[in-house]
C-alpha cells in the first residue's frame, strides 16, 4: 500500500523547514545539510572515519548514512563519504529530517516525511522560482544537488507552480526574505 502525507501534514514540514532556517540563519544557496547539521549541535561523522574492520558494519545499516541518538538529545549522523557531494547532502538533510521531525522509529511514514524534507529543504520552490531555473541540469547545479535529486525538486515545483504559485504562503514569503541577497 502506497503512504500518502496529507495536505495538511506537507504543510507542517515545510513551516518547520522555515523554522529551521531561520533557526540557523539559513540564507544562501546551496543549501548545506552539513551546515544545519552543526549549528545544531549535530555530529558528523564520515564512514571513512571509522576503522576499516568495523566500517562494513555502517554499510550494513545504510549504504548512504544513517542518524543515532547516544545519549538524550546528543545526536550524531554517519554519511558514507564515497558517494557524491550531492548524494552526500541529501542524505545529511534526510537524516535532519528525522531528527527535527522527531522521528523514533523507522516507518514507511517517517521516509516518506523525511524524503520530502530533504527534496523541499535543499530545492525550496519559491527559490527555483525566483532564481527562474526551468531544468533539472540548472536546480542542480545551483543548489548543488544530484541530478536525480533535482528531478524531483523540479517535479514538485511543476506541481507547486500549477497549484499555488500565485499566492505565496507566509512561510514562503518568509524564505524569499531569509535569501532575498541570492535572488
Amino acid at each position: 500500500m502506497k503512504i500518502r502525507l496529507s495536505g495538511e501534514r506537507y504543510e507542517e514540514i515545510k513551516q518547520i523547514i522555515t523554522n529551521l532556517f531561520i533557526e540557523c540563519k539559513i540564507s544562501c544557496v546551496p543549501i548545506s545539510g552539513f551546515e544545519i547539521a552543526t549549528k545544531l549541535g549535530v555530529k558528523v561523522i564520515p564512514y571513512s572515519s571509522i576503522p576499516l574492520k568495523n566500517r562494513y558494519l555502517l554499510h550494513k545499516k545504510s549504504e548512504d548514512g544513517f542518524s543515532i541518538e547516544k545519549t538524550k538529545g546528543e545526536w550524531y549522523i554517519y554519511y558514507n563519504d564515497e558517494k557524491g557531494y550531492g548524494r552526500v547532502n541529501n542524505t545529511i538533510m534526510h537524516e535532519i529530517g528525522h531528527i527535527v521531525l522527531d522521528h523514533s522509529e523507522e516507518s514507511q511514514l517517517a521516509e516518506k516525511e523525511v524524503n520530502f524534507f530533504a527534496k523541499y529543504a535543499l530545492a525550496p520552490p519559491p527559490l527555483i522560482h525566483k532564481l527562474e531555473l526551468d531544468s533539472a541540469i540548472d536546480i542542480a547545479t545551483r543548489f548543488e544537488i544530484s541530478y536525480e535529486a533535482a528531478g524531483y525538486a523540479l517535479s514538485y515545483y511543476n506541481k507547486w507552480l500549477r497549484y499555488g504559485e500565485s499566492d505565496f504562503t507566509n512561510y514562503e514569503l518568509c524564505i524569499l526574505n531569509l535569501f532575498k541577497d541570492v535572488i
